[in-house]
């Protein structure tokens, strides 16, 4: 990792801290359009991120007009918006009020496979509220742990990793992936791991993902094949007529030990999910980055 100095990590640290609090101690309404203004200076001033978006929905959903690629984009960012607010609100929300911003759908999924007591392990994706999704579980159910990738400032990320605890949740570094899991799962834990980014050569295979070849992390399948656990698609989805987050667990992915066929069934679960909601996904990504040998690159 290159080296960072110390001067940038405190400026970047402060900043983000100035920007938490200032959305934390302002009432909802307020914050909710605090955010987008925030969302919408990302946007105008870091310009590849839409262009990253505009070039992923071309590729993955090339029966929409440029309209509507647009006006997915824009969701995009109101997307990121609500996931500030909320992610600021960490050190408020408690069992007692956790119910106005989230609630659960398809709970019973979970339950079943906890019930075989072989650990479950939520295969989720940059769609919606991540941050609340498993903040919430904690409270509404019971802690659980979730893979991380340490960010490159040590500074920012303790202060997401100390936001990310309060609900009782402990972290698992990426790079102590399968030692961590496998013993969660034994515990009969539940593990979230985010699923839906590029991968390495090294790490992946490639799976068909919104028709297009993309490499995908085989660890899940690798680790849900080994320990037994249940693979359980969960999201927490935005309802607009709700105003609040769904956290909608879908029945679990069949797990044959085919890594392969396993990480393809995986994928499938995420695009079904992110196709029923393309502007809360964070396209922003460039999750094609990875081509297979002797591919030309999309980016």
């Amino acid at each position: 990792m290159r080296h960072r100095s110390a001067l940038r990590n405190a400026a970047e640290f402060l900043f983000a801290l100035a920007l938490l609090k200032s959305l934390e101690y302002t009432p909802r309404p307020a914050a909710e359009r605090l955010a987008r203004f925030y969302a919408a200076l990302l946007d105008r001033f870091v310009p590849r991120l839409r262009r990253t978006a505009l070039r992923n929905l071309e590729m993955a959903l090339p029966e929409l007009g440029s309209e509507d690629r647009r006006r997915i984009a824009d969701g995009v960012f109101d997307s990121i918006a609500r996931l500030l607010v909320a992610f600021s609100r960490f050190p408020r929300l408690d069992r007692r009020n956790i119910s106005s911003w989230i609630r659960y759908e398809g709970i019973e999924h979970f339950e079943q496979a906890q019930r075989r007591g072989r650990g479950v392990l939520f295969a989720t994706a940059h769609l919606g509220n991540w941050e609340l999704s498993a903040f919430a579980h904690a409270l509404m159910t019971a802690p659980m742990q979730v893979v991380v990738r340490r960010l490159d400032n040590p500074w920012l990320d303790k202060l997401v990793e100390r936001r990310r605890a309060l609900s009782g949740n402990r972290v698992i570094e990426k790079r102590d992936f399968a030692r961590g899991i496998l013993k969660a799962l034994a515990a009969n834990e539940a593990v979230g791991i985010l699923a839906d980014q590029n991968s390495s050569p090294e790490q992946g295979v490639f799976v068909d993902f919104f028709g297009i070849s993309a490499c995908a992390n085989a660890g899940l399948a690798r680790v849900a094949a080994h320990s037994g656990a249940s693979v359980i698609p969960g999201f927490a989805l935005w309802s607009r007529d709700e105003r609040r987050y769904v956290l909608r667990f879908y029945p679990p992915v069949e797990i044959t030990g085919d890594l392969q066929a396993d990480t393809q069934r995986i994928q499938r679960a995420l695009e079904e999910a992110i196709r029923s909601f393309p502007d809360q996904w964070l396209w922003i990504h460039r999750r094609w980055k990875t081509r297979p040998p002797g591919e030309e690159p999309l980016y």
